[in-house]
């Protein structure tokens, strides 16, 4: 469990029925939306103790670029459901574009991470905690 289990963005507004409309979003889309759920994460999990904004920026950029976030989707696998590792692997296939600095595989990998946690913020918000608080981020506040 996290410090933020309780908070509303964890919650979900969906319900069972929308599952067919989570199903039919396209691995980008959940790409987008779980790039920005993690970057957030981070965000609060580095917001304490309090920092100069600077030092709050470099940290979190630390850890949403795409080579942690292949290095975290490792670290996370060995945890992860067929069903999860499916919808990695839909994420990994999706990445089209990579930045001119990024490597194309690890590009693919952080998509994968991403596509992942757009999936389970939108169908199961108590699994994207758990593995949310299985991520070491160096420095932060305890969780």
């Amino acid at each position: 469990m996290t410090q933020f289990d309780d908070h509303p963005l964890w919650q979900s507004s969906l319900n069972p029925a929308d599952a067919p409309a989570v199903q039919s979003l396209s691995p980008v889309a959940l790409a987008y939306l779980g790039d920005a759920v993690f970057e957030l994460y981070v965000r609060c999990c580095y917001l304490f103790p309090p920092r100069r904004i600077g030092d709050f920026h470099r940290r979190v950029v630390a850890q949403v670029r795409a080579e942690q976030q292949a290095q975290i989707l490792t670290t996370l696998l060995p945890q992860l459901t067929d069903p999860e590792k499916e919808w990695v692997r839909r994420g990994r296939n999706a990445a089209t574009s990579t930045s001119r600095r990024a490597n194309p595989e690890l590009y693919q990998a952080a998509s994968g991470l991403e596509t992942l946690l757009g999936y389970l913020y939108l169908r199961d918000a108590r699994r994207l905690d758990e593995l949310l608080a299985l991520i070491e981020l160096p420095d932060a506040a305890p969780r």
